[in-house]
């Protein structure tokens, strides 16, 4: 069995913490979804974006939209654990894997436990399954975090691994604004969907580094 780092149990201590919070923020958010008090918030929100939309950018929208669909995000997936696989980069994969998958599962889970029901949708048709939480915001978050974190040189230097993660959070990001623009999502959902990932993420990371440390 390795040695453990020095530093480990500060890892797992500031994940904790990281976990509890947004755990709250989740829960906080949902307590405003359930008692009605989050309809002035989100309508407001809705007003405003919608006010901004035009043709040009319903499109933009549309395409980074399309970036957290599960059958985008299924299919990417699969061709990047086959090459990490490939690559002799088992861990990696199933980090992928795991990341993905399980914030699929929470997302269905947590929808049918809240069963929320959809706003009017302003382009398209609604899907027909809950609105809380956002399903692309959570899944989306979860995997191009995931996907920067594996493909993040050892080399590479601080600015650099920062830009990696700016633009994966901005990516996840824009996919859940798309859905606000949209009008498939309110705005305390696709919240309530980055809470959620951000709890499952450091949740992943704890386990990944006790595992690496054993």
């Amino acid at each position: 069995m390795g040695k453990p780092r020095p530093n480990l149990p500060r890892e797992l201590i500031v994940a904790l913490g990281v976990a509890l919070g947004a755990a709250a923020v989740f829960v906080w958010l949902a307590a405003l979804v359930m008692s009605g008090q989050a309809g002035a918030f989100d309508t407001a929100v809705r007003a405003q974006v919608h006010a901004a939309s035009s043709p040009a950018l319903t499109y933009i929208m549309r395409g980074f939209t399309m970036l957290g669909e599960a059958g985008f995000l299924v299919m990417l997936g699969a061709l990047i654990v086959w090459r990490l696989v490939a690559l002799g980069r088992r861990p990696e994969a199933a980090w992928l894997a795991v990341a993905a998958l399980g914030a699929e599962a929470l997302d269905q889970a947590l929808k049918f436990w809240f069963r929320r029901p959809r706003p009017a949708a302003f382009f398209g048709v609604a899907p027909a399954n809950s609105s809380f939480p956002s399903g692309h915001a959570l899944v989306s978050f979860c995997f191009y975090l995931v996907l920067a974190e594996i493909f993040i040189g050892a080399e590479w230097p601080r600015g650099r691994r920062f830009a990696a993660r700016t633009v994966a959070v901005l990516l996840a990001g824009w996919v859940g604004l798309s859905r606000i623009y949209l009008g498939v999502h309110y705005p305390t959902d696709v919240l309530a969907g980055y809470a959620a990932a951000i709890v499952w993420l450091a949740v992943l990371r704890s386990l990944y580094r006790v595992r690496r440390q054993a």
